[in-house]
């Protein structure tokens, strides 16, 4: 039997009664541990060993979960208690019915693109944090608490492309073209493909429509002017920026990988509904 991790969205008191019936209800007492999403530190001390992680939340449960278990190459499996649920498999209802399948190894392994993230001070090499940062959706350098736009020079593999004036500027995976990239008009990419996405945030000054980058592509954003910004890794961590500093961004080394046992078209299925356009028929 196989080492099993249940991380849980320790916000909705139903995640925590779904992961114990899991446990309880398939017999996993002795080969699983159950830990709340928001305690990082002990998702990483628990995550060795272990061979398969379950996610009760939504999709924001799977960015947490993605931090650890990308690093090791464990699947997960996402039980959807959230309002989209873009990345999760299952729903409430089936999970203990269906998650035996995955369990004997009856599915594919789909493999999803991240972000790396470097930032840079001003005047140095010295990298800012803990980086390198490693996104599963997005990477967002905004404004912060003062209302203003901020100053963003953009480039691409090393070419000036412009500078933007704006609230701020995503750069998304495909797995986050349909997170807030989309609520700002953003394309939708297939969530497997390897493109880069990126979209300013209200620009007055640059750019307003959207690049769709070869996954090969290096992005630079270098805050300018004389406000601070934030910067967002899949909106979660944040770091405040200072002018002149700098991020450089690319395909990140890891993958996160999801167990799949939906054909591969269930993505575009389901797509209208999760996104709350009803369709005809239905």
């Amino acid at each position: 039997m196989k080492t099993i991790g249940i991380i849980y969205n320790a916000r909705v008191p139903e995640a925590l009664d779904l992961s114990n019936a899991i446990v309880n209800e398939l017999s996993l007492e002795k080969q699983s541990w159950i830990s709340p999403a928001e305690n990082l530190d002990a998702l990483r001390e628990r995550v060795a060993g272990t061979d398969l992680v379950i996610t009760a939340g939504g999709d924001g449960t799977i960015l947490r979960a993605a931090r650890v278990t990308a690093p090791s190459g464990i699947p997960m499996v996402g039980v959807n208690m959230g309002r989209l649920g873009f990345m999760t498999e299952l729903q409430v209802h089936e999970a203990v019915e269906r998650l035996p399948l995955y369990f004997d190894g009856d599915c594919r392994v789909e493999e999803r693109n991240m972000i790396q993230a470097r930032v840079f001070r001003e005047g140095g090499d010295r990298v800012l944090g803990e980086g390198p940062f490693h996104a599963l959706n997005d990477v967002v350098l905004a404004r912060g608490a003062i209302s203003r736009v901020v100053t963003i020079r953009a480039s691409i593999d090393s070419a000036d492309l412009t500078t933007f004036r704006a609230d701020g500027l995503i750069v998304s995976t495909a797995t986050g073209s349909t997170g807030y990239s989309l609520a700002v008009g953003g394309p939708i990419l297939d969530p497997t493909s390897d493109e880069l996405v990126i979209k300013p945030i209200a620009a007055h000054v640059g750019l307003t429509v959207s690049l769709v980058l070869r996954s090969s592509a290096t992005i630079g954003m270098t805050l300018e002017g004389a406000d601070e910004a934030v910067l967002s890794i899949d909106g979660f961590l944040d770091y405040t920026l200072v002018p002149g500093d700098r991020v450089e961004l690319e395909q990140s080394p890891l993958k996160a990988r999801f167990l799949r046992i939906q054909d591969p078209n269930h993505f575009y299925a389901t797509l209208t509904r999760r996104l709350g356009f009803s369709v005809r028929g239905q």
